[in-house]
């Protein structure tokens, strides 16, 4: 079994700057270029989709293996994360730590 981090903590680490690097990419992308398509490769074709279709992708994607994990730690002594997040404005003291830890506000997420 491959594992590329011998802590959580470097895995939390790894994690979070490749968050970072999503994110940066995503706000520099124009509406032009969210609508432009892009090859990705596979073992028998080269695909081509929509940026913006793959992005939603991307994104639906880790939000099924984040409850993926979650299942699995509800089997453990862990407690399992918060994921169920509305980000209503009453609960805005809940995320402030993690909006911060991406250097964002409430008021640049919702225009505010």
């Amino acid at each position: 079994m491959q594992r590329p981090f011998a802590l959580c903590t470097d895995l939390n680490a790894e994690q979070a700057q490749a968050d970072h690097r999503l994110i940066a990419y995503c706000q520099a992308l124009s509406d032009d270029e969210l609508g432009r398509y892009v090859s990705v490769v596979r073992p028998d074709r080269v695909q081509r989709e929509p940026r913006l279709r793959l992005l939603a992708h991307l994104f639906e994607h880790q939000i099924h293996h984040r409850g993926q994990v979650h299942a699995m730690l509800s089997d453990t002594a862990v407690r399992p994360p918060q994921l169920d997040e509305f980000f209503c404005e009453e609960e805005a003291g809940l995320r402030a730590d993690d909006f911060a830890e991406l250097g964002w506000t409430e008021a640049q997420v919702w225009k505010v």
